[in-house]
């Protein structure tokens, strides 16, 4: 049974096309339901979450991180730790760009860059002109920051370059009819035939 409120249908073996709604199933060789494209879409976009790695950085940002459900300390890093100003006001930075609109957007690599050494900038300024209510207590901690902010942002902002996750929700839905359409009964030549 399909998903609720998933759209399903048949599909011509011959042709790939989508039978009408309410047709019965085809009776020359046929392949089950598949999913309405843009239904497919659908479910493919709400997986994608680039802010969640965000919230997993803000956790390890604080020198924590969830198990089982809990927010555990971590006490080999709580010498690097930041207050949870300082862990909010940092990754409050790359909420902007760890959005869905981002994921789907064509961005070049220069212009990925570009954006996440600004974050990057912007965040050192804000540790050194607030380290004292961000918990900053060595110079190695902006250097601790910067890494993961950088990394994370990176990755993060790399999805969108070339709009390659929008060819990918593209391509998900062609390669499914694609598959469909094209196969057809295999004939068997020879002493064993079907």
């Amino acid at each position: 049974m399909p998903p609720e409120g998933e759209i399903v249908g048949y599909m011509d073996a011959e042709t790939g096309q989508m039978l009408p709604s309410g047709s019965s199933a085809p009776s020359s060789p046929s392949y089950p339901p598949v999913a309405n494209a843009n239904q497919q879409k659908a479910d493919l976009l709400d997986k994608i979450r680039p802010s969640d790695v965000v919230d997993e950085m803000r956790l390890s940002l604080m020198g924590q991180e969830m198990v089982n459900g809990n927010v555990i300390n971590i006490p080999e890093l709580k010498d690097l730790a930041l207050t949870k100003l300082g862990a909010w006001q940092i990754c409050n930075l790359l909420k902007a760009p760890s959005n869905k609109n981002t994921s789907i957007s064509k961005l070049n690599d220069n212009e990925i860059r570009q954006r996440i050494l600004s974050i990057s900038r912007t965040a050192q300024k804000l540790m050194v002109d607030h380290w004292k209510e961000f918990g900053i207590k060595n110079t190695s901690q902006l250097w601790y920051v910067h890494e993961i902010l950088f990394t994370v942002g990176f990755i993060v902002m790399k999805q969108c370059e070339g709009a390659g996750v929008r060819k990918m929700i593209i391509g998900t839905t062609t390669e499914t009819r694609q598959i469909n359409s094209q196969e057809k009964p295999k004939r068997s030549w020879g002493l064993f035939r079907h």
